[in-house]
C-alpha cells in the first residue's frame, strides 16, 4: 500500500517574491503523518496556513491562501513540486508573505527536496478518486476532471500572438508513463513584455525578470537561452493546474483537462470537487494497481518520478 511521505530533514532556500520583489527565506521542515501541507510566516508564528482550496484568497496572477489573517501568496509552483514528489506532510516556514519564485518553474523546489531526501511514513496515502465528470467554466474557458485510473493532465493554450503561434499550444501527459521531473517541472512562468507595466501598476510582478520568467516581445522569446521545452507555455499552465489542484489536500486519481483556464478556474474546479462528494470517493491504493469503474491502471508512479 502506498504510504504518506515527508522530508528526511529540513531544506532551506533564499529567493525573491515575484510579485513583491522582496527577498524571502524559506525552510521546508518534515512533518508528522496527517499534518498535510502548512505554511507559517515568521511574523505570524502562531498561525499555520493550511494549503487547502477553501483557504484560497486570491487568484490574481498567482494563487494565494489565507487563514486567521495570515496570507501566503504564489504557492502554486511549490505545491506542484510537492505533488510531483508525492510529499504529503511538510511545514513551510517563510520570512515574508510570498513563496520565492526561484527560476519561475517547479524544478528548483524539486531539486531542493531531492537534496535532503524523502522518507515513507506509517500512515496510508489517501487519494481522491474521481468517479463522475466535473466541469467548471468562465466564458470560453473550461476546466474538467474525469474518471481515470491514474492521473493525467492536458492543457490547451488559447493565444493569438506571433510568438505563441510558433509553438505547440496543447500538451497532454500521463504520469504513469511521463516523468513530472523531466517532462514538466522545468516549465517556467511566461508573459508579454508589454504587459509588465500594467502588472506593475497593480503592484504585481515587481520582481519579475528573465531570470524567473520567459519574456515574450512582439516577435521573439527574449531569454537568450530560449525555451526549455518546445511546448513550455502550455506545460507551465499544466504545472500551475497541478499545484492548484493539490490544494484539495490529497492527490487525485483522474484526468484533468484545461482549456484557456487559469488559477481562478483551477480553484473553482477544486471547490466543485469539495461541494460534490458524490462525484468522488476516498481510496487507498497498493503499490501497483487500482480499479476505477472496472478499469485498471498501473500506479507505479502516481505523481512520483
Amino acid at each position: 500500500m502506498l504510504r504518506q511521505r515527508t522530508l528526511k530533514k529540513s531544506a532551506h532556500a533564499i529567493g525573491i517574491g515575484v510579485h513583491s520583489g522582496c527577498k524571502v527565506r524559506m525552510t521546508l521542515r518534515p512533518a508528522e503523518v496527517n499534518t498535510g501541507i502548512r505554511f507559517v510566516r515568521a511574523d505570524c508564528p502562531d498561525v499555520a496556513v493550511a494549503a487547502l482550496a477553501q483557504n484560497v484568497s486570491s487568484t490574481l496572477l498567482s494563487t494565494s491562501i489565507s487563514e486567521e489573517g495570515s496570507d501566503v501568496s504564489t504557492v502554486e509552483h511549490l505545491m506542484s513540486a510537492l505533488w510531483g514528489l508525492a510529499i504529503d506532510n511538510v511545514v513551510i516556514e517563510l520570512s515574508g508573505d510570498e513563496v520565492p519564485i526561484m527560476d519561475g518553474s517547479a524544478a528548483p523546489f524539486v531539486k531542493l527536496i531531492e537534496s535532503v531526501g524523502t522518507r515513507t511514513q506509517s500512515a496510508p496515502r489517501k487519494f481522491i478518486c474521481i468517479t463522475q465528470e466535473l466541469t467548471v467554466s468562465q466564458g470560453d474557458a473550461t476546466a474538467t476532471l474525469s474518471p481515470y485510473a491514474g492521473f493525467k493532465g492536458a492543457y490547451t493554450l488559447v493565444a493569438d500572438h506571433p510568438v505563441y503561434n510558433r509553438y505547440p499550444k496543447r500538451v497532454e501527459l500521463d504520469f504513469d508513463r511521463d516523468s513530472y521531473r523531466d517532462d514538466l517541472s522545468r516549465a517556467r512562468s511566461f508573459g508579454l513584455v508589454d504587459d509588465l507595466s500594467r502588472a506593475h501598476a497593480i503592484d504585481r510582478c515587481l520582481g519579475s525578470n528573465v531570470e524567473n520568467a520567459v519574456g515574450i516581445s512582439e516577435d521573439c522569446v527574449v531569454n537568450k537561452e530560449g525555451l526549455r521545452y518546445v511546448d513550455e507555455f502550455a506545460k507551465h499552465k499544466l504545472l500551475d493546474a497541478i499545484g492548484d489542484l493539490y490544494l484539495l489536500g490529497l492527490p487525485l486519481l483522474g484526468a484533468f483537462n484545461g482549456y484557456m483556464s487559469g488559477h481562478t478556474l483551477n480553484n473553482e474546479l477544486a471547490r466543485a470537487v469539495l461541494l460534490q462528494p458524490d462525484a468522488w470517493e476516498l481510496v487507498s491504493v497498493d503499490n501497483r494497481r487500482v480499479s476505477v469503474d472496472g478499469g485498471h491502471g498501473d500506479l507505479r508512479t502516481v505523481g512520483m518520478s
